[in-house]
This record gives C-alpha cells, sequence and structure tokens, in this order.
C-alpha cells in the first residue's frame, strides 16, 4: 500500500513534468512571436510598434471561455497578459506614460494592461502624458477618464478636445484605499493627505474614524505616500502598492466607502484599433444650440438599434454656455450599424469627431 510520501512523491513527478512542458510550450511561443514581428519587419523596416489591443483582447476572451478552473478567470488572464508581456518586450519593451509617481493607481492600471514588461514613464499630470504620447516619446499612455463613485475625470475628457490622440483601449481597476503611516497607531495621526478623489471616496470611513483630523488634498496618492513617508504623525490613503514603495506601516486596508469603487482609465496612443469583436466606440459631438437639437443629434444612435452607454458633457471654451458632448456606443466604427451612425450625423452637419473605437475592458 503507498504510503503518503509514495503519494506526494509521484504528484510532485507529474508536476515537474508538467512545469517542463509548460516552460517548453511558453518558450515556442515566444519564438512563433518573434516570427510574427520578423514578418512585420519584412513589410516594413521602420516598425517598432508590435502591440495590437485588438488581438491581445480576442486571445485573452479565449483565456476566459476556456476557464474551467480551479483558477479564476482573473488569474489566467494576468498569466497570459505577462507572457505576451514578456513576448513583446524581446522585440521592444514598451514605453507607456501614466500619471505618477509610481505607486498611483494609474501605475497599477498601466501593469494590469500591458503586464510588468514595460518601462512605464511617470509624468506629474494628465496633460503631461498626452503630450509624451503625441510627441513619440512613449507609445501609449495611461489616464483616468471616470469613477463609479466620484464621476468623470473633467481634465482628461477636456484633453480630447485639443488632442489629436486616439483612444486604443480602456482599463477597470478595482480601487481599495489604504490609511498608511509612519504611525503604529490611529492615535498618534494628526493630518491625512491624499488625492481629492480619493479623500471623497473615502469620506465616510474619515468622518467616522478621523473626523477632527486636517485632510490635504494633493496630485495623488501616491505623493500623498511620498509626503507621508517623511513625516511622523500623518498618514495618507493609498495603495498596497505604495504601501510598499515608501516603507510605510498599513494601519487600516479598505477604507473607501463603496466596496464596489472602480476607475476606469484610457489608453492614448496615435494608432486607430481594428475590431476585437467586442468593442466601444468614443465620440465628440456638438451641436447648434437650439430647440430639440441634442435629441436630434442622439437619433440616429437609437434609430440604428445602436446602445449609447455613457454620455457627458463639457464646457466647449469657445462660447459661454456652449457644450460638447462626449458619447460611448456599444461598436466598433467600422461596424455596418456604428458607421451608418455616423455618417447620419455627418449628413445633418453635427459635428461628430471618433475619438476611438477600441476593445471593451476584459475585466
Amino acid at each position: 500500500m503507498a504510503t503518503e510520501e509514495d503519494k506526494l512523491k509521484s504528484i510532485r513527478k507529474e508536476i515537474d513534468a508538467l512545469d517542463e512542458q509548460i516552460q517548453a510550450l511558453i518558450s515556442k511561443r515566444a519564438q512563433c512571436a518573434s516570427e510574427v514581428a520578423n514578418i512585420k519587419r519584412e513589410t516594413n523596416p521602420d516598425v517598432s510598434d508590435f502591440y495590437r489591443p485588438e488581438r491581445e483582447a480576442e486571445v485573452l476572451r479565449m483565456v476566459k471561455e476556456r476557464n474551467e478552473g480551479p483558477l479564476d478567470d482573473e488569474t489566467l488572464v494576468r498569466l497570459f497578459r505577462q507572457i505576451m508581456s514578456d513576448s513583446l518586450a524581446l522585440q521592444m519593451p514598451l514605453k507607456v506614460a501614466y500619471l505618477g509617481p509610481e505607486g498611483t493607481y494609474t501605475h497599477a492600471a498601466a501593469l494590469k494592461q500591458f503586464g510588468e514588461s514595460i518601462n512605464p514613464v511617470p509624468m506629474t499630470a494628465i496633460d503631461e502624458v498626452f503630450r509624451e504620447v503625441e510627441s513619440g516619446n512613449a507609445a501609449y499612455g495611461i489616464v483616468p477618464v471616470e469613477n463609479s463613485t466620484e464621476g468623470v475625470v473633467n481634465h482628461t475628457l477636456d484633453m480630447f478636445m485639443q488632442s489629436p490622440l486616439n483612444i486604443c483601449g480602456e482599463v477597470s481597476l478595482r480601487i481599495h484605499h489604504h490609511l498608511i503611516s509612519n504611525a503604529k497607531d490611529m492615535d498618534e495621526i494628526n493630518v491625512v493627505y491624499g488625492h481629492a478623489q480619493a479623500l471623497a471616496q473615502c469620506r465616510e470611513w474619515l468622518d467616522g474614524n478621523l473626523n477632527k483630523v486636517e485632510r490635504i488634498a494633493v496630485s495623488s496618492n501616491a505623493e500623498a505616500a511620498r509626503i507621508v513617508a517623511e513625516l511622523p504623525h500623518a498618514a495618507a490613503t493609498a495603495s498596497e502598492a505604495a504601501d510598499s514603495i515608501y516603507g510605510l506601516n498599513s494601519l487600516v486596508t479598505n477604507i473607501e466607502d463603496d466596496p464596489n469603487n472602480t476607475t476606469r482609465f484610457f489608453v492614448v496612443g496615435k494608432q486607430k484599433v481594428a475590431p476585437s469583436g467586442n468593442d466601444k466606440t468614443s465620440l465628440l459631438l456638438s451641436t447648434p444650440n437650439r430647440p430639440g437639437a441634442l435629441h436630434e443629434m442622439l437619433s440616429p444612435i437609437a434609430a440604428n438599434s445602436v446602445s449609447m452607454t455613457r454620455i457627458e458633457s463639457r464646457p466647449s471654451r469657445r462660447v459661454a454656455w456652449d457644450y460638447v458632448f462626449f458619447v460611448d456606443i456599444d461598436g466598433h466604427q467600422d461596424d455596418k450599424a456604428v458607421s451608418k451612425v455616423l455618417q447620419e450625423l455627418k449628413d445633418n452637419t453635427f459635428l461628430a469627431r471618433v475619438l476611438g473605437s477600441y476593445p471593451v475592458s476584459i475585466l
């Protein structure tokens, strides 16, 4: 009769054999990715960007569809995304600009979208992220666009009124704020630093637990952590990554008021993304200020059975009380129904600029 040690030895032997197969297959996959890059170079010797958002989205959707456990979808998607990131880096690591410094949620969104094998470039403001990509110093940029609790990030929307960049993808990131500090106990805290949106997202918790403590808004939660790292009696609302990066203690975890708190980010770049099979299109629309104009402008969307998932208005900054509208619809601009919507808007002399068609966020 086999002993416990014999059974463990047999299973470990099987694991070793599987590891060998997995390693060989990963290497073979990386070789295939290199061959794809070589074929593209033969067609265009100057090509330097081998990242294709639509292809990655297609691969990761298939990963989810094939998954039968015991690992969950998020874990498997993360593993495959990292394999693709490492394979891409064999050609040239992607340079990705993001709203820094290191340890921000935008940094986390960049790593979630592109994997760890990128060259992340921290910028101090959203407009700097756009300019870094526009100048060609970075292939892509990551910027926050809206939060499920606090709404849209106006600065990001405003940048699309002046930037030629396209939206190439979206990333949804569950946001968990931690109270981090040099202090060992909350009783020692006399000030809390954080991004304005983070402080707002933790308002109820802070009111209930640190209601007499001053709150100071700064440019990012990572910047809050950096400041707090030099102070003995201060705390920051920040991510788990910022906790470890700046060597602080996590006094309380998950202090956000809404446990489903999620932020959506846009990937911006110069390329136009081909259809992936499950896409969104973002539009910038404008209409004359006359009775019924907004209804008239949106009518082609409903008439062609296209689903509108978001609409936001922003001042156009041309004349007082003149507005533009940011609209998200389901589908790709090359899809028949969406293409018809765009043509009807053009025929009706409405300003309709396609900001980008891109794959729907995988997770």
